[in-house]
């Protein structure tokens, strides 16, 4: 019996980041499937992740994220995208060794202007620049730690990005989008 297949990508960052979007163009170029770790939690938890936060707390949330990562990891071959705490989890970041991890680092101007101040990120809820700032002061060493590649976002389109994370990873293309629309 052969074990299963890892992940092709596994893409870390904040919110902001780019991660979906990214994730979708690399599934594509790659020829593989797109998993989100955060819409896997919510198809579970039958609710978005703001209502698990108000309605369980955030440790609730942790542990859904934590086993949620655990089953991508051992069933997904394709491109994953983890939630942006994922990394916080020792766990997860045992789990993430060796696997093709790129961190999309991203400056808070951009994540505001991608992720807007009124969008449902409960962790951002109260003074979302500041919160973001400290977010990122305790992740960015976690999210250094796990990835085999740091691939910035600032100044490129979702699409130079992906570039950027399959030149970092070495990865041959399986498809070639049209660009001439």
């Amino acid at each position: 019996m052969t074990s299963p297949a890892k992940p092709a990508v596994v893409l870390v960052g904040p919110p902001g980041a780019g991660k979906s979007t990214v994730g979708a163009l690399l599934a594509e170029r790659l020829g593989t499937g797109y998993r989100d770790t955060d819409a896997d939690i919510e198809r579970v938890a039958g609710k978005p992740i703001p209502e698990i936060f108000i309605d369980e707390g955030e440790p609730h949330f942790r542990a859904l994220e934590r086993r949620a990562v655990a089953a991508a990891v051992a069933e997904h071959p394709g491109v994953l995208a983890l939630g942006g705490g994922a990394v916080m989890d020792p766990d997860t970041r045992a789990l993430l060794a060796g696997l093709p991890v790129v961190f999309l680092d991203v400056d808070l101007a951009d994540a505001v202007r991608r992720v807007g101040l009124d969008a449902p990120r409960p962790l951002l809820a109260v003074n979302p620049r500041k919160r973001w700032r400290e977010l990122m002061e305790a992740r960015r060493p976690l999210y250094t730690e796990v990835a085999r590649a740091v691939v910035g976002t600032g100044g490129r389109t979702p699409a130079q990005v992906a570039d950027a994370v399959m030149e970092a990873l070495s990865l041959p293309r399986a498809h070639t989008p049209d660009t001439t629309q």
